[in-house]
């Protein structure tokens, strides 16, 4: 299995900037803020742009699972101007931690999500964290050419659900 340090340069410490391929400035760092700029993002997705259940549909549940990754994880967000566009967090258990990532919808396929996931996967190795792990839905092509790009590898194919992991 591949290691982030077959891919040093991949992770940059954040805060990082960068153009995207829409020519938007956005800026990536970690994130310890608190609830309102992610449930403002997450108000942007349609059923369309929700996988695997989430993020979850109404406000209220919207506002609960947020906290709990405020709360468990480490989380990064990628910024345009004051807006957040994209997050994704490490959700530690034990020697591992699960990923999850996402981007606004009219922010996808710009390149953020790269740069949102190797700054998370950095994050994570300045805190310790060995082993990452992720489920994605099989058809997801965009989400597991990302994760690819970053390192995973694919370990387990379970009922439309690709299992992928990468050791840090």
């Amino acid at each position: 299995m591949a290691t982030t340090s077959d891919y040093p340069s991949q992770f940059p410490r954040p805060p990082t900037t960068v153009t995207d391929r829409e020519g938007r400035t956005i800026t990536v760092s970690e994130y310890d803020g608190g609830p309102e700029p992610l449930v403002e993002m997450y108000g942007h997705f349609d059923d369309d742009s929700r996988s695997q259940g989430l993020p979850p549909r109404d406000e209220s549940r919207t506002r609960e699972w947020i906290d709990g990754l405020l709360e468990d994880g480490l989380n990064t967000v990628a910024r345009h101007g004051d807006d957040v566009v994209g997050h994704a967090v490490l959700v530690p258990y034990d020697e591992t931690a699960e990923l999850a990532i996402f981007v606004r919808p009219t922010y996808q396929s710009a390149g953020i999500g790269t740069h949102l996931i190797r700054g998370l996967l950095r994050h994570g190795q300045d805190n310790g964290l060995t082993h990452v792990w992720l489920t994605v839905d099989r058809n997801n092509r965009i989400a597991m050419n990302l994760y690819r790009s970053a390192g995973f590898e694919t370990t387990a194919r379970n009922r439309g659900e690709h299992e992928m992991e990468l050791d840090l």
